[in-house]
């Protein structure tokens, strides 16, 4: 280490932190010359424990993979396990299933709006932002009767049907959305004083993302359109009318705008949904779950999570449980790999601002 090189520890306690992370700063003066990241902190072990469970015991432990985002673990889960048993899945509950997707990927876009506007001083859109996630709570309660893990989604379909004068409450959320965008555009996405705070920061190329396994908004920013709902369709998106929103500078302030010119689509998409909505049943009869064999064999499936591509990898051997399960996560990228190069040369300062627009949770990397 020479001389003038300090080393800094950032976090797990750092308010500019997302869970239970922390980051191993080398350091001169106020410039970052290299960047460890240690995500230990948190409980491991998920894709391990999955094989001591039976099929169907397994829903409410892979939500806590993301405690911001459950709803695409569940997703991906519940579509591995119908592609192994060769189970279809309801038109209703394929709707029904985009419907909670696109709910999940409202309520996590408010947590990181909450957070990025948190770190940077931005107050009022902060409150602002929770408080729009907790009314996507309550209506997450009325349907699933819980407000964080729902554990709603089941191979087959999902657990129940629609309540009673749902589609009245979530319409009128939608609405007041729209309706605060453009304070929150005046008060944050377009102010100058954020634009000045994340423009040209955290900056990385289309051909590094790539190369370094970016997805979701890593990409966008860079001006790559992908997005797995519009590559390979799955649940109803085939039947809803979505455009993939990009930026071109590759910076922290371009993810985030692609984040926030997704929330308008999510919008959009769930207005779909509400129109669309077919009626019918919303759960194939499966065996007996404790008792239920799937037959020998192993998949890979995905999804878009809020953060990008989620995946899973899983096998069965013919018994009540699978053989091997692996999770492909934004974040194992984003956090470990993006993250330490993107942080070598930039001002301490900006650690959050950095980590941030790379939507890093933790219990992603260290599952």
């Amino acid at each position: 280490m020479a001389e003038r090189e300090l080393e800094l520890i950032f976090g797990p306690q750092h308010l500019g932190m997302i869970g239970n992370l922390s980051i191993s700063l080398n350091v001169e003066g106020d410039t970052i010359l290299s960047a460890r990241v240690n995500p230990g902190y948190l409980h491991r072990g998920f894709e391990k424990l999955m094989e001591y469970r039976n099929w169907i015991q397994n829903f409410p432990l892979v939500c806590r993979i993301n405690m911001i985002e459950s709803e695409p673990v569940e997703m991906v889960y519940a579509m591995a396990v119908e592609d192994l048993a060769g189970i279809e899945v309801p038109e209703r509950a394929q709707y029904i299933r985009t419907m909670i997707q696109e709910m999940s990927r409202l309520s996590c876009h408010f947590t990181a709006a909450w957070a990025y506007t948190s770190i940077l001083g931005f107050d009022t859109p902060a409150q602002w932002a929770m408080g729009d996630r907790d009314y996507l709570l309550d209506l997450f309660e009325d349907l699933t009767g819980a407000r964080v893990y729902h554990i709603y989604n089941m191979p087959g379909g999902v657990r129940r049907d629609l309540p009673e004068g749902f589609e009245d409450k979530l319409l009128a959320f939608l609405d007041a959305i729209h309706n605060r965008l453009p304070d929150y555009n005046s008060t944050f996405f377009e102010n100058r004083l954020f634009y000045e705070r994340a423009s040209g920061i955290g900056k990385i190329s289309p051909e590094d993302a790539i190369e370094m396994g970016g997805t979701g908004q890593v990409l966008r920013g860079c001006g790559i359109k992908h997005d797995i709902r519009k590559l390979e369709p799955y649940a109803a998106y085939s039947d809803m009318d979505l455009e993939v929103p990009t930026r071109e500078a590759g910076d922290a302030y371009s993810r985030v705008l692609v984040i926030r010119d997704e929330m308008v689509q999510s919008v959009s998409i769930l207005k779909q949904c509400i129109e669309k909505m077919p009626s019918g049943k919303v759960y194939e009869k499966t065996p007996n779950p404790f008792k239920w064999k799937i037959p020998k064999g192993e998949t890979y499936v995905r999804v878009e999570s809020a953060r990008g591509e989620f995946g899973l990898y899983l096998v069965s051997n013919g018994g009540n449980r699978p053989y091997r399960a692996h999770f492909k996560t934004p974040s194992f990228v984003h956090g470990l790999v993006i993250l330490e190069r993107l942080l070598k040369g930039a001002n301490i300062a900006d650690v959050g601002n950095i980590m941030l627009s790379l939507y890093v949770i933790a219990p992603e990397i260290d599952r």
